[in-house]
């Protein structure tokens, strides 16, 4: 399936762009590339103006936490003297989800000019792209990305004769759901198992390596030129207070036309879904996931007053995570759904808390008996008591996420969940 035309030009149009040679590093000069980093680099900017300039964008992480980026980059001690570095996480697991792979494969010098000015920002000479395993050949074709920077004076020593530093290197996972956690991901580009860290300390203070480190996501980067070319506040002006700037959501099921776009904040969610050319067949919506498989699920009534912004979607009761919207119809079995999810989050915990490593194996095997005629009467008391016991209870937020979903699910259909125990069959019509 193809993605790319999809986008809607703003910030990211130019991951609509269809010549196969467009993500090199001449086609992205000649549509304004790098002219940011050269001003900043030429005119010596001073940092804490490139700070206070995305901090008035109000540009917050894309991978999933929504942090503020302006703030995050201002916990990086300035004054240190040793080595300090900069990570993008381009771990892309997320089921649902598919908007960095888009920008690595059609515009990575997007996010390498992103990342040299980040690193500029917080005196950062040395900085990583940890990439998704899955995606290997974008990988590849990110290598090529940089070395083409390095060969144009971007990236390396003295880089424009400014005397600024910085050197990129790309790193590739091996598809471990549990390293798109940023310690993990730490410990996976260190050489080690992949798992989460105790916290804190923060990556801020004790990162790679033990140095300090800040870590945002590919989408959280690649805005940098752009916000620094036409400034903060008219950044934020394409979207709300508290949610600046556009966002590329990743569209998927049950839609006519699967992809990815980009919409500024606050859109409402059915501008979204006209956008995705409407429920597929034209049936009825049933539910939507709006941030990744780990969010709550969202009625589809409610959901169609939604706006697609973090505050909006917290008070329908979700999270707008990294923003893979997953739309699910009335042919939708909501127990078989459940079902794959938690089968996911069960073969994906990497074991390290009790809770996260038993719980998740509960929670599957529970919604499983459900799903294939066994459920006893009390699996649904069963299934929350045993969320409760993994939510916030595990070192990094995977038991949450395998919690969640489950909680969400025989909230909003317990009646169908029920009707699974009861009757031993599907409440659904078979439509497929």
């Amino acid at each position: 399936m193809h993605f790319g035309p999809h986008i809607n030009p703003t910030i990211f149009a130019d991951l609509r762009i269809e010549d196969p040679d467009d993500w090199r590093i001449d086609a992205y000069q000649r549509r304004g590339g790098y002219e940011a980093l050269r001003k900043i680099l030429t005119e010596k900017t001073p940092q804490d103006q490139i700070i206070a300039e995305v901090k008035k964008s109000a540009l917050r992480g894309r991978g999933g936490a929504g942090f503020p980026t302006g703030l995050k980059w201002s916990f990086m001690p300035r004054q240190f003297s040793g080595q300090k570095y900069l990570v993008c996480n381009s771990d892309e697991g997320e089921p649902g989800t598919f908007k960095d792979r888009d920008i690595l494969r059609y515009n990575p010098h997007m996010l390498i000019e992103g990342m040299a000015i980040a690193a500029y920002a917080m005196g950062i000479s040395t900085g990583y792209n940890y990439i998704h395993g899955e995606i290997f050949s974008i990988y590849e074709q990110f290598e090529e990305a940089l070395d083409e920077a390095r060969r144009a004076g971007f990236l390396g020593k003295n880089i424009l004769g400014s005397g600024f530093d910085f050197e990129l290197h790309a790193f590739h996972g091996y598809g471990a759901y549990i390293c798109g956690e940023e310690t993990a991901l730490l410990e996976s580009i260190e050489g080690k198992k992949g798992q989460p860290r105790f916290k804190p300390p923060f990556p801020a203070s004790y990162g790679l390596y033990g140095k300090p480190t800040t870590i945002n996501n590919t989408e959280t980067f690649a805005a940098v030129p752009w916000i620094m070319r036409h400034g903060g506040e008219a950044f934020l002006k394409l979207g709300l207070p508290n949610n600046g700037g556009t966002k590329l959501f990743s569209v998927s099921g049950d839609v006519e036309r699967p992809g990815n776009y980009e919409v500024p904040l606050g859109t409402p969610f059915a501008k979204l879904l006209e956008l995705a050319g409407g429920m597929r067949g034209g049936r009825k919506l049933k539910g939507c996931i709006p941030g990744g498989s780990s969010m709550p699920v969202i009625p589809g009534d409610v959901m169609m007053d939604v706006n697609m912004d973090y505050d909006s979607i917290a008070k329908a009761g979700s999270m707008l995570g990294s923003g893979a919207v997953i739309v699910m119809d009335e042919t939708r079995c909501m127990v078989k759904s459940l079902l794959r999810l938690s089968y996911f989050y069960y073969e994906e915990s990497c074991g390290q808390c009790t809770p996260c490593r038993e719980g998740t194996g509960w929670l599957w095997r529970v919604v499983n008996r459900i799903e294939h005629g066994q459920g006893r009467a009390e699996d649904l008391d069963l299934l929350n008591s045993v969320a409760d016991n993994i939510q916030g209870r595990t070192i990094c937020a995977l038991g949450d996420a395998a919690a969640m979903p489950v909680r969400a699910f025989v909230k909003h259909y317990r009646d169908e969940f029920q009707y699974h125990i009861d009757n031993k069959r599907c409440l659904v019509p078979a439509y497929l």
